[in-house]
């Protein structure tokens, strides 16, 4: 198994960009695999994390309700805000500075092949990551993510999962909210869920927080619960 996992920063990218990014790194690991499949062969498998913000966009997965986007294109436009179906898992999110987007495309045959436990393993490192500031995150039963209080009145995300496997291989991932624009949600049911919050890292200790600092917390944490070996 190969765990080297190169680790990237896009920085701030616009969501085609790094759609069309990402899909040729996945795509790429795929086809490693099927040639390794046809040849008989065994070529190690490239494994990445890559980190970015997005400019403010609005993103609906493949089993969403695109009547959970509350505004017109004229509205969208005046919110310099863009949308997209993809082909995640989940409904429909958004994406914007202040928030770190992570992808790992990883192949899952080189860590553990159980997809369900990919997804705790990503809130994991997101609760921990909280825990390095005081705050419990925790999950929520019958929903993906981190949560905070998810059984109170008070129940609020900060953390959105959506992702998408192929022979193993993953792309898409989470979005965790550290000093987003909290009001780009009004325009939206976040995740198709209406009953219930989003927050920040930043409003729940009420004051900006150092994005590059909470980078380089969760890479550690992904890296030691994946087991990775960065290159980079």
């Amino acid at each position: 198994m190969n765990k080297k996992v190169q680790f990237i920063d896009w920085g701030v990218t616009d969501y085609q960009d790094a759609w069309d990014r990402q899909q040729e790194l996945f795509q790429a690991v795929v086809n490693t695999k099927l040639n390794n499949s046809r040849n008989g062969v065994d070529v190690p498998t490239n494994n990445y994390l890559i980190f970015t913000e997005h400019e403010h966009v609005y993103t609906l997965g493949k089993s969403g309700d695109a009547e959970h986007l509350l505004l017109n294109n004229m509205e969208l436009s005046q919110k310099h805000a863009k949308f997209y179906k993809i082909d995640r898992g989940g409904d429909i999110t958004y994406h914007g500075p202040g928030q770190i987007v992570g992808y790992p495309i990883l192949d899952l045959d080189n860590f553990f092949t159980d997809i369900h436990k990919y997804l705790r393993t990503l809130e994991e490192a997101i609760i921990l990551t909280l825990g390095d500031y005081g705050i419990q995150g925790t999950r929520s039963e019958g929903f993906t993510g981190v949560w905070l209080d998810p059984d109170t009145a008070r129940a609020r995300k900060i953390c959105a999962m959506g992702v998408r496997a192929s022979r193993w291989v993953t792309m898409h991932g989470f979005a965790f909210n550290v000093n987003a624009d909290l009001s780009y949600f009004d325009n939206i049911v976040p995740c198709g869920i209406s009953d219930k919050q989003v927050t920040s890292l930043a409003k729940e200790l009420g004051e900006t927080v150092d994005v590059k600092e909470v980078k380089e917390k969760l890479k550690t944490h992904l890296g030691e619960l994946f087991q990775m070996d960065f290159t980079s």
